[in-house]
């Protein structure tokens, strides 16, 4: 998998961190055997910048800690882009792109009691399922979703 790092952040994110991101994204890719084309990004940011997106985007007027922008959401609107095999060949398997507010990992690992590094891998495996497909609207969906979650932190190695 591609996995693109951005960091928004004025305090920057440690390479620590940013391995653990990395690491456990990975991980779940590889978990859900995804292809080995699969790119995705992911950018670091702080709550005054996530809660642009929030309220562009949701119509949600203040800071979140992780939003996911899948591509491969249809939408009826737009018009299907077909290739033939040689065409997409050379592309990569583009699944979006997550945004996760550092100031709430800090936040919500206070609140919740456990670690930073705990908040932040679930919060990157969170949005990572998003970009797959997984919801939590409806009462199966999540047990669905939370259920794959927590055997992917466990998994990893992530546990509470």
């Amino acid at each position: 998998m591609d996995l693109a790092l951005i960091d928004n952040t004025q305090e920057h994110v440690s390479d620590v961190h940013q391995k653990l991101v990395h690491d456990i994204l990975m991980f779940a890719g590889d978990y859900l055997k995804l292809p080995a084309d699969t790119e995705m990004s992911v950018t670091f940011m702080n709550n005054a910048e996530i809660q642009k997106y929030n309220l562009e985007y949701r119509g949600v007027d203040k800071p979140t800690d992780v939003i996911s922008f899948a591509i491969e959401e249809e939408d009826e609107d737009e018009f299907a882009l077909i290739m033939d095999d040689e065409m997409t060949a050379d592309l990569g398997h583009n699944i979006g792109d997550i945004l996760i507010s550092m100031d709430k990992v800090a936040e919500q690992a206070t609140y919740l009691g456990h670690s930073f590094e705990r908040e932040l891998g679930f919060l990157a495996v969170h949005g990572f399922l998003h970009l797959n497909g997984y919801d939590h609207m409806e009462a199966d969906e999540e047990q669905e979703m939370f259920t794959l979650q927590k055997e992917i932190l466990d998994a990893f190695g992530l546990t509470r």
